[in-house]
């Protein structure tokens, strides 16, 4: 079976941990579950007819204390940088992780994934921010691991994009 590490990059607090989560068990809890360094989880599934099994790197949120690990990112095949959509300065945190780890690891399959659409009537992600992701031409999912919705759609996207360059 076709292996492929796939990290998941944000501030802290965006969902990172939730919605893998939602895509490998179907579950998401209310508590916040802060993660220290990583979290290994993987799901078999099939992509473009080809069985591949995802290694989902959890990796902790980026803070005034934790920067993530070069040595995390090697090997990555493709990321999800993760954004809340309540909280305007982790797309700050997302634009800076983008452009750190295309640093370390070149130009890998990404999705930038605008989180917790379930909360939309307090976004601070406004049309202006948008413009900004879309003038650096990022391919965007919008997302809620709470309800699940566009949480599979972001993995499997990810996840032929990275067999498109296989």
């Amino acid at each position: 079976m076709l292996k492929k590490k796939i990290c998941m990059l944000g501030a802290y607090g965006v969902g990172k941990t939730s919605l893998v989560r939602s895509f490998v068990f179907s579950i998401f809890d209310e508590r916040y579950h802060s993660t220290v360094g990583v979290k290994i989880d993987k799901k078999p599934v099939d992509i473009l007819g080809r069985e591949v099994e995802l290694l989902l790197w959890d990796i902790a949120g980026e803070d005034d204390r934790f920067t993530v690990p070069a040595s995390y990112l090697r090997g990555t095949s493709g990321y999800l940088l993760v954004v809340d959509g309540t909280r305007r300065e982790t797309l700050e945190v997302a634009m800076d992780l983008q452009r750190r780890t295309e640093g370390e690891v070149g130009s890998v399959p990404f999705l930038a994934v605008l989180n917790k659409t379930d909360l939309v009537d307090r976004w601070e992600i406004d049309p202006a921010c948008l413009a900004e992701i879309e003038r650096r031409k990022w391919p965007i999912i919008h997302t809620s691991a709470k309800l699940g919705t566009g949480v599979e759609t972001a993995f499997f996207e990810l996840g032929r994009a990275i067999l498109a360059r296989d």
